[in-house]
């Protein structure tokens, strides 16, 4: 496979580090989407610095991708460079006398949850419903089943792919500094999530374990699985996206290879082998018919990327 020109340079900083033309459907639980132009696993700090310097060099996006349970990637795929935080941004620290965690921005949620409920800490079950990653979590203040991030987030450890001083490493940020909201956060798209803190409460083990189980079981029962991105919409104040979309009969209306989920209507299936751009077709399809029919207008809480001209400081998840 040969590079696109505008990216050699790119390519030649990065050297080994980078693969070319890499499908982003295996890396995203829709399971459809074009390429990654070049793709990088960074497995440490100086990676990442490697990837400021090659973006910096020929002023392309970079997207960074971590489980990729909020995330569609048009069928064209993505032009720029594309990070993916390797295992070494993984581990998880459980000190059980503060009670702190430390956990890695590619640490997923639910092995988070299951871990911090072992060591007998609580406040972290909700998160094992949550098919993200810590990274991805504290930059759109992920939660469900009444909690979220901000609950127990101390701080975090952001690195700027933007810094005009290549020799930046991570900077901490307060929980004051990350300004959460409801599925917001003052991380931009050219800011990565690397670690992140939490602070949690001392429990009993048996009692977190069972409320996980509960969990998982309620997930099973209510919420389809699948090629799927979760919640697409968020909720407008007051109300809920999945109750207005089955108002109006949406459930299993289809677009081509995706359609609506007949178990819950905030959820949009893909079909196996299908398109993502007839996955962004049925979201858009959605949003209309919603507006047309209520005068509410929902938004997305998947990041949709490479569907329309998006500028290279505007491109970013986690």
């Amino acid at each position: 496979m040969t590079v696109a020109p505008n990216l050699a340079p790119a390519h030649r900083i990065l050297g080994p580090k980078a693969r070319v033309d890499v499908s982003l459907a295996p890396y995203c639980t829709y399971r459809v989407g074009g390429d990654a132009a070049l793709w990088v696993e960074a497995q440490t700090v100086g990676d990442l610095q490697l990837v400021r310097q090659a973006a910096a060099e020929v002023d392309c996006p970079v997207l960074v991708v971590g489980k990729g349970s909020n995330l569609l990637v048009a069928d064209a795929g993505f032009g720029g460079i594309v990070v993916h935080l390797g295992d070494d941004f993984a581990q998880i620290t459980v000190d059980e006398h503060e009670p702190l965690v430390t956990a890695g921005g590619a640490a997923l949620l639910p092995v988070v949850a299951r871990k911090t409920a072992a060591a007998g800490l609580t406040g972290f079950e909700w998160a094992v419903g949550v098919p993200g990653s810590i990274g991805g979590a504290v930059r759109m203040n992920a939660g469900g089943h009444g909690s979220d991030m901000a609950a127990s987030l101390v701080s975090a450890g952001v690195f700027d792919l933007r810094s005009d001083n290549p020799a930046e490493g991570v900077r901490p940020w307060s929980l004051d500094d990350l300004q959460l909201g409801y599925r917001v956060s003052a991380i931009r798209p050219w800011q990565i999530v690397v670690d992140a803190r939490l602070r949690l409460a001392p429990g009993d083990r048996t009692e977190s374990e069972a409320e996980i189980s509960e969990i998982v079981r309620w997930r099973r029962a209510n919420q389809p699985g699948g090629q799927n991105a979760g919640s697409v919409f968020a909720n407008p104040d007051g109300d809920s996206a999945g109750r207005l979309i089955d108002s109006l009969g949406l459930k299993g209306h289809r677009v081509g290879t995706a359609s609506v989920s007949e178990k819950h209507a905030n959820f949009i299936q893909a079909d196996p082998d299908g398109s993502a751009d007839d996955v962004y077709r049925l979201i858009l399809d959605v949003k209309r018919r919603v507006l047309a029919e209520t005068g509410i207008e929902l938004h997305p809480e998947n990041k949709l990327i490479g569907f329309e001209s998006i500028a290279p400081t505007e491109v970013g998840c986690q």
